[in-house]
């Protein structure tokens, strides 16, 4: 067995992998090399930066799986792969703590005006007044995606002592309510909520998810973060809503294009910026490169794959059905437009 490792992931994944199969480490590749290289290997491990385009997996003739280090998948084309027999794999969980810790973290910076007092301090200002802020006590947490990461952050908000509103359609009002989280319609959420933030994946029916007309019904104090993925939120007209101070501030750590230096967001001081920080931590490095490693083995070796996002294993028989998959997977993401 052979696996490329495209992009950087911990030395304990890479470990696990050398321990059944060959491993090679060929880092920031441009599409056209890891299109000629992919033929030879069997499976691909990749981050977020490489781009497994339809071009790139038609040319891996022997490849079986693809494996995601960290959740989002939103640079693998799934639907290839699918088509192609070919299991894509992620890491959903090991680095939901570390997420949901920055989205806190991100919430906390908004409402103490953290990076603004840190930089007024350095240039050798001490202004107090104007750096009043505001406690998260009582006040109305949004969560759209009540998912691995979303759980997670309800339950450290709840230390908070805020008050817990949820928006997802996949989600039964019995999960919710043992996170002491209320269901709400996504109108009734946008309404209500002093914070918001999202934690829900990027797809054709996610994506700008938060335009104007949601913006519009949120209240001229709330503020808004994004941890999740970069295309959830309308950039520009959320930098309009805070111009025209319909809306207090917002948080982002993920961006409609990345790596970006170069943003609409970075024109407000009233935006805080991160680059794609939510799982830059050593503990949830090691966790998903572990589990990334565990799943592309699973497959390799002929075993079910715990976290297959396309199908949990693809034999040749099943392949008539994929279509049909794919088209109630399609259905399903329309769900997030339910209003």
């Amino acid at each position: 067995m052979k696996v490329l490792v495209a992009d950087k992931v911990a030395p304990e994944g890479i470990e696990i992998l050398s321990n059944q199969a060959q491993v090679d480490v060929k880092l920031k590749l441009e599409p056209g090399e890891l299109k000629k290289l992919i033929a030879d290997y069997d499976g691909l491990v990749v981050r977020s930066e490489t781009k497994v385009t339809a071009e790139i997996i038609e040319a891996g003739k022997n490849l079986k799986v693809i494996g995601r280090a960290g959740i989002g998948v939103d640079n693998i084309d799934v639907d290839t792969a699918t088509r192609k027999g070919i299991v894509v794999v992620n890491a959903p969980t090991g680095n939901t703590v570390a997420a949901a810790e920055h989205t806190i973290a991100l919430m906390l910076a908004l409402v103490r005006n953290i990076p603004q007092a840190n930089a007024l301090l350095k240039s050798g200002v001490w202004q107090k007044s104007k750096l009043m802020g505001n406690e998260l006590r009582n006040k109305t947490l949004g969560i759209i995606g009540l998912g691995n990461v979303g759980t997670e952050v309800a339950k450290r908000a709840r230390g908070f002592e805020m008050r817990l509103i949820a928006y997802d359609p996949f989600v039964s009002a019995h999960y919710a309510r043992t996170l002491k989280v209320e269901l709400v319609s996504l109108e009734q959420l946008l309404g209500e909520a002093d914070f918001i933030t999202l934690h829900a994946p990027l797809t054709p029916a996610t994506r700008k998810l938060i335009g104007a007309r949601e913006l519009a019904k949120m209240k001229p104090s709330a503020r808004i973060v994004n941890c999740a993925r970069g295309g959830l939120i309308d950039e520009k007209a959320l930098v309009n809503a805070i111009e025209q101070e319909k809306l207090a501030g917002a948080a982002f750590d993920v961006f409609s294009t990345e790596p970006t230096t170069d943003s609409v967001l970075f024109k407000s001081d009233k935006i805080i910026v991160t680059p794609h920080l939510g799982a830059s931590t050593v503990e949830a490095q090691v966790n998903v490169a572990r589990d990334v490693a565990e799943q592309v083995l699973a497959v390799l070796n002929g075993e079910f794959s715990k976290y297959a996002v396309n199908m949990p294993h693809i034999l040749p028989e099943l392949l008539p059905f994929v279509k049909a998959a794919s088209l109630i997977g399609n259905f399903a993401s329309q769900l997030w437009k339910d209003r």
